[in-house]
């Protein structure tokens, strides 16, 4: 089953971490998306460019209402993903426990729906 396990974290106090620490969490990250790869479990995974580059839009009453970052008033943000096959929630949990983000934020780890009629893969 696939699991989106989502990295949040404080942008701001992220960004006070020094450049080499910082490098060596993408680093540990790389290599648990390899690790995760040789064991057939690795579908996608990436940072997010700064909140601040997003953009959010909605749509109410035909009209489309777009609004740039920052638009969460939230101490943490969404900071990256990791797209996974794992056999169940337990080891989906595991995996997410892994992720360098987990030490200095949070790490949602939620089930994608299977549906069919979408592109193949």
């Amino acid at each position: 089953m696939k699991y989106l396990l989502l990295v949040h974290h404080n942008e701001e106090a992220f960004n006070k971490i020094p450049e080499g620490k910082r490098k060596e969490m993408l680093a540990e990250s790389i290599q648990l998306c390899h690790r995760l790869d040789a064991k057939g479990q690795y579908v996608h995974a990436s940072p997010l460019q700064p909140e601040a580059t997003g953009t959010v839009v909605r749509v109410r009453d035909d009209k489309e209402m777009v609004t740039d970052g920052p638009f969460m008033e939230t101490k943490e943000q969404l900071a990256g993903y990791f797209l996974i096959d794992a056999k169940n929630r337990e080891d989906a949990i595991r995996i997410a426990g892994l992720i360098p983000g987990a030490r200095i934020g949070t790490v949602e780890v939620r089930p994608v729906r299977e549906i069919e009629g979408l592109p193949a893969e």
